[in-house]
């Protein structure tokens, strides 16, 4: 979903509902902020390789490309 929409910024709750289609009240913001990190790893190719998806405080996520 972020890599689709370069630069887009993805609430906290745009994404419970979009990618696990639940509703963002039953969980937190740390479950999406897990997975995200999850994310964050799996794409570090290099130690000195960029971080391509951007947290936005407060509001959620982003996916650019340096």
């Amino acid at each position: 979903m972020l890599i689709t929409h370069l630069k887009r910024v993805f609430t906290y709750e745009l994404i419970m509902e979009l990618v696990w289609n639940e509703d963002y009240s039953l969980y937190s913001r740390k479950a999406v902020n897990n997975h995200v990190s999850n994310l964050r790893r799996k794409l570090k190719t290099t130690p000195g390789s960029p971080d391509y998806i951007k947290s936005v405080i407060g509001v959620g996520y982003k996916f650019e490309v340096p």
